[in-house]
């Protein structure tokens, strides 16, 4: 049973560093956006990858994240990625630690 325990923490563990990795790279896409990056910079061009198709799937579920020029789409991938660290990750630690 302790096997299930400790391969349960360990998921949880590792789901908690990638969406706390993706939250960072969101940020980070955000702040370029202010200072228009060269678009050639493979670190922009990796960036961009990685954040554009979730906010394009944002903003086509979600019309009302695109208005007046300004684009709502960062906040609402933000708030869903602490809405699963506080419920999806912090439900599989508390069950690993009660098993």
């Amino acid at each position: 049973m302790f096997v299930l325990a400790n391969t349960l923490g360990a998921i949880a563990m590792v789901l908690k560093t990638v969406l706390d990795l993706y939250f960072w790279i969101v940020i980070v896409a955000c702040l370029l956006t202010w200072v228009r990056p060269d678009p050639y910079n493979p670190i922009v061009r990796t960036l961009t990858a990685l954040t554009e198709p979730v906010f394009l799937r944002v903003r086509r579920w979600l019309p009302f994240t695109y208005m007046s020029g300004i684009d709502f789409s960062p906040i609402v991938v933000i708030l869903a990625i602490m809405l699963v660290e506080n419920i999806v990750v912090q439900s599989l630690l508390q069950y690993a630690n009660s098993l």
